[in-house]
């Protein structure tokens, strides 16, 4: 039944590039929100717009189970100047939709309308469209206002799309899929002077250079190499001028971790490297670390779910239940950590990788993806 939604095609496709050519970031996605509420209360749905600002719920309702299904989708872009030069790449400069967020948006948007049309289920199907999933933890913010207090979803799914994955394969897993996300800011304060007398002051470039050079031992000589962990710097700033030997000097960077004790072990680690380091320079530092967003734990019943409905559309050889996890992080996680769940891969063929100026969301994949959320919803309220 849910070929119905190969008819919306050149529809999907359209509005998804539009999406892409106006990219919007966290808590600033005013027009696409905007689309998003029009479109669904074109279709007859129940739309709630202003959770965490710019958050978009819809509602459909149908029989009379009182079963719930929450199904999400991401709608913010990120602070990348687009390197793609067809027709509908972005016009906001240094504002990119990098990670696909405008192909998810359209598919849970393709779900909505074959839903509302259909009815084919019985209970109420929770339409999620969420702000703000890059580094501003949209979802969390969502949680904090009251989303399932408002819309008591029984059990919650997300997908996104994965390059290098063929379209038309899914993949998944039962526990961690994706890794915690921290971020950290080590200000190192050494003594300033005239850079032709350094051995008159203590130069925390020197000094921060060999905090960066040991913060790479914590994975390396302090985690088991069973398990996972990732220490990156990727900010260094410091120094005015070019005789000068600053007083001090700002790193910053991020940590992910696929577990509470290893990422407890790595903050702990951390803390004691840098105060060494620093001591045996004669200077000091101030470690600020962030918890960020948690790690991304599904439920087995829920991804169960998941693979049946993937298989059934896509056939078994093409879905893998043991997806290996990844390092990067998501802030469904905090749905997660209230609802049971699934967060799944779809294939985005050989696409440039996310958060790369070269990146495009695969259209091929719009139809599969909107199928996947309609499928899903029928056999988590089945009439």
């Amino acid at each position: 039944m849910t070929d119905r939604i190969d008819t919306y095609k050149d529809e999907l496709i359209a509005i998804r590039k539009d999406f892409h050519k106006h990219p919007e970031l966290a808590f600033e996605e005013v027009r696409t929100s905007g689309i998003v509420a029009e479109k669904l209360a074109s279709w007859g749905i129940e739309t709630h717009t202003g959770i965490a600002k710019t958050g978009v719920v819809g509602v459909i309702k149908a029989g009379e189970s009182d079963r719930k299904v929450g199904l999400r989708a991401d709608m913010d872009a990120l602070p990348i100047e687009e390197a793609n030069t067809f027709e509908h790449k972005s016009v906001n400069d240094g504002v990119m939709h990098a990670c696909g967020h405008d192909g998810h948006t359209t598919m849970l948007l393709g779900a909505a309308k074959y839903l509302a049309e259909t009815k084919n289920f019985d209970g109420t199907v929770y339409l999620i469209f969420q702000p703000a999933e890059e580094n501003y933890g949209g979802g969390k913010v969502m949680v904090e206002e009251g989303l399932f207090e408002k819309f008591p979803a029984d059990t919650i799914f997300g997908m996104h799309n994965w390059p290098g994955m063929d379209v038309g394969k899914f993949g998944m897993r039962v526990g961690t899929a994706m890794a915690a996300f921290d971020s950290f800011e080590i200000t190192v304060t050494g003594v300033g002077a005239h850079a032709a007398k350094p051995d008159a002051g203590i130069d925390p470039i020197v000094v921060g250079s060999n905090v960066v050079t040991a913060l790479q031992s914590i994975v390396a000589r302090n985690v088991s190499p069973l398990e996972s962990a990732v220490v990156s710097v990727t900010q260094f700033h410091t120094g005015t001028a070019w005789n000068i030997i600053p007083e001090t000097a700002v790193i910053r960077g991020c940590v992910r971790s696929l577990n509470k004790e290893i990422q407890a072990q790595v903050e702990s680690t951390m803390a004691r490297v840098i105060d060494g380091v620093c001591k045996a320079y004669g200077a000091t530092a101030v470690l600020d670390y962030r918890h960020g967003y948690p790690v991304t734990v599904n439920t087995a019943k829920e991804v169960a779910v998941s693979q049946a409905v993937t298989s059934e559309l896509v056939g078994e050889k093409n879905v893998d239940p043991d997806l290996t996890p990844t390092m990067g992080s998501e802030d469904f996680g905090f749905m997660l950590q209230e609802k049971p769940g699934a967060y799944i891969m779809m294939g985005n063929g050989d696409s440039a990788g996310v958060h790369n100026p070269n990146y495009e969301f695969n259209d091929d994949a719009l139809i599969l993806g909107s199928k996947y959320w309609s499928l899903l919803a029928e056999t988590q309220l089945k009439s």
